[in-house]
């Protein structure tokens, strides 16, 4: 039914007060999603709705620098669903690209393996927070492009252990044939 008054009160158990604190921390993080729907209204969610902007991107007559920003923004509308997709124990570009043939508002369900329609599905997000993950990338994006040095971590090699795979000294065990 719908609430009347604008006051609910949800309660929180756990056994441990780690388990408490983790439950409480998605109630927030719901709470937050929720508020933001109502805010702005969902959109499919599993990055179904960036792919859907591809093909307005595709559509614009770019040239030179333009044309090569656009295929990046392309590449990195594509990475969310490619991301979940991985990340279910798919491959996400054989996924996305399937997806690209697909009518709008359909994305990959991973627990089921099937592509649905996202909304139908109850896969959302809400639209105030997509959009603002596109503002933030794009101004971070625009940050680095214009910025003349970038400080990062150096990834370390993994270093060689001494011993030989299988973890056994070299010569095997000792005489034995």
């Amino acid at each position: 039914g719908k609430m009347v008054g604008g006051v609910a009160v949800i309660k929180v158990g756990a056994a441990t007060e780690t388990e408490l604190k983790e439950k409480k921390h998605r109630v927030e993080d719901a709470l937050s999603a929720t508020k933001a729907a109502v805010e702005e209204g969902i959109v499919a969610g599993g990055g179904a709705v960036l792919l859907n902007i591809i093909p307005a991107l595709q559509g614009l007559n770019l040239e030179g620098d333009q044309q090569i920003g656009a295929k990046i923004i392309m590449k990195a509308l594509e990475a969310p669903t490619k991301q979940i997709a991985t990340n279910g124990g798919y491959e996400g570009s054989v996924i996305v690209e399937k997806l690209k043939g697909k009518e709008k508002g359909i994305g990959f369900d991973v627990n089921i393996g099937e592509f649905v329609d996202m909304i139908k599905a109850g896969i959302v997000d809400p639209a105030k927070v997509t959009r603002s993950a596109l503002q933030n990338a794009s101004s971070i994006g625009g940050m680095i492009l214009t910025t003349e040095c970038l400080v990062t971590d150096k990834p370390e090699e993994k270093k060689d252990t001494g011993m030989p795979p299988g973890g056994m000294p070299p010569g095997g065990m000792g005489g034995m044939y």
